[in-house]
């Protein structure tokens, strides 16, 4: 199911290094210090308490250090850059981006209220209203979006670098410093899609019939465990517990906030595959529904056709008949690929090379035993759509266009990376120079208690 999947609670609740749910009651610390104002930057605060939840929230994900002490110092010069580009973005006149924080406000709310199980629990867990904890990440979430967008002006104030440029940076920097590349591939592919519409209608024949011995009396919750293919909740009886209805996917909340408790929806068709849904509890716009998935299954035909198929352009390419890029666009019915000769690319970069982590396994376990300019022989794989399987059965070949060995980064073969690289210094470079003179200039005062402190920056303690 879309979004089903649960995030690592902690980190619900950090936005970059301010935590979330920094309390506005006064708390009490080593040595009876109650919670205080320990900078201030223009007319930017940080108090004590923010340090000391965002130590907690690190110390809880693994991220603390052995030095608490210098751990506390990272923080606060983390809090006090913030700050000091929020106080920039007010002058300059930026304004938050409204509509990102108020979505992203609902997404983390939503995400929360699943994880402690619905809004009730939430307020009980934090001790406060939902309309007190949206005010307060509100506030949080407009400072965040001030300082990323200050940070970002300034960035980009460093400018662009030319080729010459890229390859002056490369001449310089100590080439031991440079990543290693993983080893790539790059790859073509023929994919044919099996006949789709009996599968789907045998699938839907057997959700209907599910749907109507549970209307005569069977449990919704033994036919999910013993027939559901979604096995994270086949395993509790179908049963998706208490969560909001923006983390699913659009058709499967609809039908299922349409339902009263007890009912059970018609078939409903996702990404995932087909749903019968059956609703246990609504509250506002969180639900609880045990659910049965099933995905349309094809026969041994299907996959003897496509395969013999595929061996007859595997065979036509062999003998010179034709080329693996003519016979992709001629025959492959992916429709992302087969205009390029079936050359795969990475939909998120453009990149026509992946590295193994990158791969679909099914397409990796046939790639590591080929060689550069072979063609695979059949075999059925899960399409796979921006890093995710989406379900959908396929019949596919692939050709081993191309091998880049494991190998220290140069600027021949990664040009591209290189650029990045020299890019990132440049701007980073750009922010540095930025906030020392803005050092300069801004009240900034910083309790005595972190006078001793090892900032990176030497400007922030005058």
């Amino acid at each position: 199911m879309k979004k089903i999947q649960r995030k690592s609670f902690c980190a619900l609740f950090l936005f970059a290094a301010v935590c979330l749910f920094s309390s506005a009651n006064a708390q009490v610390y080593q040595k009876g210090l109650i919670d205080k104002t320990v900078a201030l930057i223009g007319n930017e605060a940080i108090l004590i308490s923010q340090i000391e939840q965002d130590v907690q929230m690190r110390m809880a994900q693994g991220m603390g250090m052995s030095d608490e002490k210098l751990l506390r110092c990272q923080i606060l010069e983390d809090m006090l850059t913030q700050k000091l580009l929020v106080n920039q973005a007010k002058l300059d006149s930026l304004s938050p981006r409204t509509e990102y924080v108020e979505m992203e406000l609902e997404n983390r709310l939503d995400r929360i209220m699943t994880q402690l199980g619905g809004q009730q629990q939430t307020e009980d867990y934090f001790k406060k209203p939902i309309f007190k904890l949206k005010d307060e990440w509100r506030t949080l979430l407009n400072e965040q979006s001030l300082w990323q967008q200050e940070q970002q002006q300034v960035m980009a104030s460093a400018g662009s670098l030319t080729p010459s440029d890229v390859k002056k940076f490369y001449k310089r920097v100590d080439k031991d410093s440079l990543p290693v590349v993983s080893t790539q591939y790059r790859m073509s592919q023929i994919v044919l899609y099996p006949e789709k519409e009996k599968a789907v209608m045998a699938v839907k024949e057997k959700l209907l019939e599910f749907r109507q011995r549970v209307l005569n009396g069977e449990k919704f919750s033994m036919l999910a465990a013993l027939y559901s293919e979604d096995p994270g909740t086949a395993v509790r009886g179908g049963e998706l517990r208490m969560a909001s209805k923006n983390i699913y996917w659009p058709a499967f909340s609809d039908a299922a906030m349409s339902l009263k408790d007890g009912q059970i929806s018609q078939i409903v068709e996702t990404p995932d595959g087909f749903h019968l849904i059956q609703m246990i509890e609504k509250k506002g716009d969180m639900f609880n529904a045990r659910h049965i998935l099933l995905r349309p299954k094809y026969t041994d035909d299907d996959r003897s056709k496509a395969f013999a198929r595929l061996d007859s352009l595997k065979r036509e390419i062999a003998e010179g008949n034709t080329t693996f890029n003519r016979a992709a666009q001629f025959y492959s019915q992916d429709l992302k690929t087969y205009l390029n000769g079936g050359q795969m690319a990475d939909e998120n970069t453009g990149s026509i090379y992946f590295e193994k982590d990158q791969l679909d396994p099914s397409d990796y376990a046939k790639l590591k035993d080929m060689k550069v300019g072979e063609v695979s022989d059949p075999f059925e794989s899960a399409e796979f759509t921006m890093s995710r399987a989406t379900g959908q059965t396929i019949y596919k070949i692939i050709k081993l266009d191309e091998i880049l060995p494991s190998h220290q980064a140069n600027i021949k073969e990664d040009f591209t990376l290189i650029q990045n690289i020299a890019t990132n210094e440049l701007q980073q470079k750009a922010l540095e120079d930025f906030i020392s003179e803005k050092q300069k200039i801004t009240f900034i005062r910083i309790d005595d208690m972190f006078k001793d402190c090892p900032f990176r920056s030497k400007g922030w303690l005058k």
